[in-house]
């Protein structure tokens, strides 16, 4: 038990401490890590998880954090994970917050941060190009009317997130089950 909480401690705290930009940034390292690398979880049910953890409330990475380490090792592995995920950005911040103000006027140190906005935009693209290829044509079609609805007459997400839940919900319960399998 104890290797896979260690285990799952270090694969976040590799995550947290290389990744730039949003928790989105982080989505191309996590599915290389516990898809490709650890095999904790397929690949479609990895992008299942992060449609959950994308629509749950909080950040990103640390809900991740919490439903790799639960499926892995339950709640201990939940708290391992996110201890891991959390550390590296604790103490780049409180580092950050301790230093680098009196360098935030610092023409260098703007330029840097400057610099590093395409390939944080390039790490938030790729998990979303990667997830439209799996998807039907309509479901595409979908995405961006309601990226036009939310953009340009500014409903809520949370809307549609409630909305899709209710319908994936319905669908399900009138889908018919597969032979030998429960509803």
């Amino acid at each position: 038990m104890m290797t896979i909480l260690l285990q799952l401690f270090w694969a976040f705290f590799k995550i947290g401490a290389f990744t730039f930009g949003s928790g989105y940034a982080m989505i191309p390292m996590i599915e290389k890590e516990v898809v490709d690398k650890r095999k904790w979880f397929e690949k479609d049910e990895f992008y299942d998880q992060f449609a959950l953890a994308s629509s749950a409330p909080g950040p990103f990475a640390l809900n991740t954090a919490v439903f790799v380490g639960y499926k892995m090792a339950g709640w201990w592995g939940s708290f391992f994970a996110v201890l891991g995920a959390v550390i590296p950005s604790f103490v780049i911040i409180l580092i950050i917050a301790i230093y680098l103000t009196e360098f935030s006027e610092n023409r260098y140190v703007v330029a840097a941060f400057k610099g590093i906005r395409p390939a944080v935009i390039a790490l938030i693209a790729v998990p979303f190009i990667n997830m439209l290829k799996r998807l039907p044509w309509y479901f595409m079609l979908l995405g961006c009317a309601v990226a036009a609805v939310i953009c340009y007459l500014g409903v809520s997400p949370i809307w549609f997130i409630l909305a899709g839940v209710v319908i994936g919900v319905v669908l399900t319960w009138y889908e018919k089950p597969k032979e030998g399998g429960a509803r």
